[in-house]
């Protein structure tokens, strides 16, 4: 193998279009690891084949949901139990904990949301579902039944972007003021979250 050895390649005078490589050529490496591939400002990079690796992923992400009903007490913030993960990319889900925790070297923006229902809310009653950030709550979303019916199965939801550093961790919790115990609906309950790209 042969080693060339310049400063600029450039195009022959009249011609527009520089060809690198042709017939035998399998892969075409620029650089090494450890430098730095420079794209002047005002040049283009145009795909007619195949990307791969560029752009980056939404993950670290979840998806967990509970494996059966849950007893939430009167007028306390419970936390909810999600046990059972649909996915965990990254090894972010913690289901002994009920919650999100940012993984090592994984800094940055996220998106999280929770959602759950809660069966017999009478009228005037009300429901409320709430994310806490280590250990405080930032996010919720709060229902008021002014139906003049009775024992309504009630469905909320709410979500939030957090910009979280590593350790950080999300868990979601959940409120009513019935009376007594009421039941969260496991059929109709999800938590999931993902980083987003930059």
């Amino acid at each position: 193998m042969s080693k060339l050895e310049t400063n600029t390649i450039d195009t022959i005078s009249g011609t527009n279009t520089l060809q690198v490589g042709d017939g035998n050529v399998a892969t075409i490496n620029l650089g090494k690891s450890g430098d730095t591939i420079n794209i002047p400002s005002g040049a283009t990079i145009t795909n007619s084949g195949t990307a791969n690796n560029f752009g980056g992923a939404n993950t670290p992400s979840f998806s967990a949901t509970m494996s059966g009903g849950q007893t939430i007490p009167n007028t306390t913030f419970t936390k909810i139990a999600f046990d059972t993960e649909d996915f965990d990319v990254g090894s972010c889900y913690d289901t002994s904990n009920y919650r999100f925790v940012v993984p090592s070297g994984e800094a940055g923006k996220y998106v999280i949301s929770v959602r759950s229902a809660v069966d017999g809310i009478d009228d005037t009653e009300n429901v409320d579902i709430a994310l806490y950030l280590n250990g405080s709550i930032v996010a919720n979303t709060y229902y008021a039944n002014y139906s003049p019916s009775t024992n309504r199965n009630i469905f909320v939801q709410t979500n939030k972007a957090f910009n979280l550093s590593v350790g950080d961790y999300i868990e979601a919790f959940l409120y009513h003021s019935e009376g007594d115990a009421r039941s969260a609906e496991n059929t109709r309950s999800l938590f999931y979250g993902y980083k987003l790209i930059g």
